[in-house]
């Protein structure tokens, strides 16, 4: 049964990446040349916004009894500074940004108010600007310093403010933390939501612990030996050791466990003595808890020292020490911990400073905006989205400012970062806030509008790549665009001989090599870290909510897709289609379809046979060739979201409602009665491939096994003549006979089965002692 595609205008769709032909700015330098010093910042690879500054500083010598703040209008815009309660000489020291784009007015109000709890707040003074009068500043200029200005006081006091008004660009210091009038409708906690911000991972750090042995386990029953067994907990992960295989009061485990801690570290290593007592109860018979700054931290695989720690038992109101226990741990700083599939990892540097490497190269982002955004909620009875963009590289996260209630965002904010290593990938997402101040406390989640990655070694240094990426989102529709995200990026090579080194270097840190962690390991301790970080993230201001951690790091990428799988599966027959040609191109050889390429190819394999030191430096040859042949077919822009590559296009319904589904399953009995019975006939024949490549590789083995005498005597018997014969005749001889065989024509070939093949397919497999 054919399904029709979910999304059946996908084809109609534009989902390519597209040129853009921003007006970028200038070149501005803050601390001089790349070479020199790394943190220099440009904002060369953004179009130059200025905006009016306001920095409200303070006032003075206002009346008795005044509850002041501050009103800043310009024309239709108004900006308010945070109250003080009956305070004379008031600080604010906030700065307000005006887009000088939707500026109409030509002068800058600035009023000092009373707040009154009932009725109109009391008028106290103002001060107005002429915007033709107001200084341009442009980094590096040193700020600009306030003035004291009197206040226009109808009361006819002496009241004064300090202020300081400039025009500036996107890269004044001011304009992070500035308030600024696309955040017009912000309120309350809203008004730090809407700020560009920049974020830092916590320092992951990998602890192992190695159970060894225990002394003098005690337990409640003087009657019976104990079962013991070890409950190891780090904060919410928990390990338990298997039960000592001996029933003693001295059980030895010797087992080694990972756990994951953030610095600062908050947790503490807890160890529990169990004994089982019943199937279904343990008993606790000590207790151990101890921070994680008193252990070692390892650079390297050398031994660390194990010691002896008493563990405690409360009882009887008292605590008494019960047994002891002999651990090892340490904190490994020679691994890096993986928050991020490894299939498009950001940072590969160890957790041990001392280890890194200096960087090789400078990645800069220019985020200019999106475009053609869809509506995300709706404000007023229409569509809106208040869309923020989060880029995330190695450790360094960074957050743009809220623009409000518009579908074609401009942000143009510039972020570097240092790159270790040019095969890492960088990852931007665009969110749509629903955290302006105005909803439920505990309400909402920032919607996802859409994610896209660019793999640094896929750019050219020193260019400036300007895309509109398309943002592409799976729904359990289909396939949707979302929009567009304009982008400027710029990979600068500090050092062409580290970069290439690079190349040649493991992927990951040596310890990941030396005492490799298992699958199940790498796994479980990923979805720890990206916990951790998402936590911390969390708890910034503002915070990196969870859900924009978890969809940056891709936290359910290897949860169960259909989707995936058939993308996987012609992902690989994609790769394996040049072998099938070059297959049936070597057919067609052997046939004489094409009589010129076939006698061509026997000068060719003749010139080889004759001359088999060309062997190797043809294939060298011929690889530069092609290589220089397909530079002219070379990528122009960076890899974006392929949806046909997904396999996005013709999904069907049910496969995208389970690849939603939750874990454990939320969906009627009979529709999961219906999926696994489809997954048992994917299953079926994923079990059939897999014992037939088994039964050939059984096959193979057979020839020498004796399990068919009559064939290992044929076997053992062809290989001893084959030898003599081998011994006595040139090689040149025998690749002579063997590849002219091979190219006989066809008039000498037989259309059954070869002999060697049906002598092979004759052969025992164990498939027949399966049940």
């Amino acid at each position: 049964m054919q399904h029709e595609p979910v999304n059946p205008t996908l084809e109609q769709a534009d989902y390519e990446l597209k040129d853009t032909s921003p007006q970028l700015g200038e070149r501005w330098l803050q601390g001089g040349a790349y070479g020199s010093e790394r943190s220099t910042s440009t904002y060369d690879l953004v179009e130059q916004t200025y905006h009016l500054y306001v920095r409200v500083v303070k006032a003075k010598e206002l009346a008795v009894g005044t509850d002041p703040y501050v009103e800043v209008k310009l024309g239709n815009y108004r900006g308010r500074t945070r109250h003080f309660e009956k305070k004379t000489n008031p600080e604010w020291n906030q700065v307000f940004a005006f887009s000088k784009d939707r500026v109409q007015s030509s002068t800058l109000e600035v009023y000092v108010k009373d707040k009154e709890m009932f009725g109109r707040d009391d008028y106290v003074g103002k001060v107005v600007f002429d915007l033709n009068e107001v200084p341009t500043r442009v980094p590096p200029d040193s700020p600009l310093a306030p003035q004291w200005y009197r206040l226009e006081d109808r009361r006819g006091q002496g009241a004064e403010i300090m202020i300081a008004v400039w025009m500036g660009t996107q890269a004044d210091e001011a304009f992070p933390e500035a308030w600024h009038s696309d955040a017009l409708f912000a309120q309350g906690e809203g008004v730090f939501n809407v700020r560009s911000k920049v974020y830092v991972s916590p320092k992951l750090w990998y602890i192992r612990v190695n159970v060894i042995e225990a002394q003098d386990v005690i337990p409640n029953d003087r009657s019976r030996l104990p079962e013991v067994s070890v409950k190891v907990q780090v904060g919410n992960q928990v390990l338990r050791t298997k039960i000592s295989s001996v029933r003693t009061m001295n059980p030895l485990w010797n087992e080694d466990f990972v756990f994951v801690a953030a610095e600062p570290f908050e947790e503490h290593l807890v160890l529990t003595i169990e004994d089982r007592v019943h199937p279904s109860r343990d008993e606790v018979l000590g207790t151990l808890s101890l921070p994680l700054t008193m252990f070692e931290k390892r650079l390297d695989h050398r031994p660390v020292h194990s010691r002896w720690f008493n563990l405690e038992k409360y009882g009887l109101g008292e605590m008494k020490f019960s047994s002891r226990v002999h651990i090892r741990v340490c904190l490994e700083g020679g691994y890096h911990v993986l928050d991020e599939s490894t299939l498009y990892i950001s940072d590969q540097r160890p957790t041990a400073k001392q280890l890194w490497k200096p960087p090789c190269g400078i990645l800069e982002v220019g985020i200019l905006g999106a475009q053609g955004l869809l509506p995300m909620k709706m404000k007023d009875r229409r569509g809106s989205t208040d869309a923020y963009c989060v880029a995330k590289y190695g450790q360094k996260w960074v957050r743009t400012r809220t623009i409000l209630d518009t579908l074609n965002p401009k942000w143009n904010e510039q972020y570097t970062w240092e790159v270790y290593d040019p095969c890492t990938v960088i990852t931007m997402g665009v969110f749509d806030n629903c955290h302006l101040g105005d909803e439920k406390p505990g309400t909402g989640r920032d919607s996802r509008i859409g994610k896209v990655r660019i793999r640094l070694s896929t750019l050219e240094a020193h260019r400036i790549y300007t895309h509109s990426y398309p943002l592409l989102v799976l729904h359990p529709s289909g396939v949707k665009k979302m929009g567009e995200l304009q982008l400027a990026v710029r990979f600068t090579n500090l050092s062409l001989a580290n970069t290439v080194y690079m190349y040649g270097r493991p992927l990951l840190p040596k310890m990941h090599y030396l005492n490799p962690l298992t699958v199940n390991q790498v796994d479980t301790l990923r979805y720890q870290a990206m916990n951790i970080v998402a936590v911390r993230l969390g708890r910034a201001e503002p915070p990196l909510r969870k859900e924009v951690v978890e969809y940056m790091l891709d936290v359910d990428s290897h949860m169960w897709s259909m989707r995936r799988s058939k993308a996987n599966f012609f992902r690989i027959m994609s790769l394996i289609s040049g072998l099938f040609s070059v297959s049936r191109w070597f057919t067609n050889v052997r046939e004489w379809k094409n009589p010129i390429t076939t006698v061509l190819v026997h000068i060719l394999f003749l010139i080889l046979l004759w001359y088999p030191e060309l062997i190797l430096p043809t294939i060298c040859l011929y690889m530069f060739l092609i290589g220089l042949w397909n530079y002219r077919f070379r990528a122009r822009h960076p890899p974006h979201m392929d949806p046909k590559l997904s396999w996005a296009e013709a999904v069907h319904p049910d496969e995208l409602d389970e690849e939603f589904d939750t874990f454990p399953t939320s969906r009627p009995p009979d529709t999961v009665r219906m999926r696994y019975d489809r997954i048992r006939s994917i299953a079926g024949r994923i079990q059939t491939v897999v014992g037939d490549v088994a039964t050939q590789g059984e096959r193979l083995v057979s020839l020498l096994s004796w399990r068919d005498p009559r064939a290992t005597s044929l076997f053992v018997i062809f290989s001893l003549c084959s030898a003599v014969v081998l011994y006595m005749t040139p090689f040149r001889v025998v690749a002579l006979v063997g590849g002219l065989y091979t190219l006989r024509h066809p008039r000498f070939r037989s259309k059954l089965p070869s002999v060697p093949s049906n002598f092979f397919k004759r052969l025992p497999a164990r498939s027949d002692s399966l049940l």
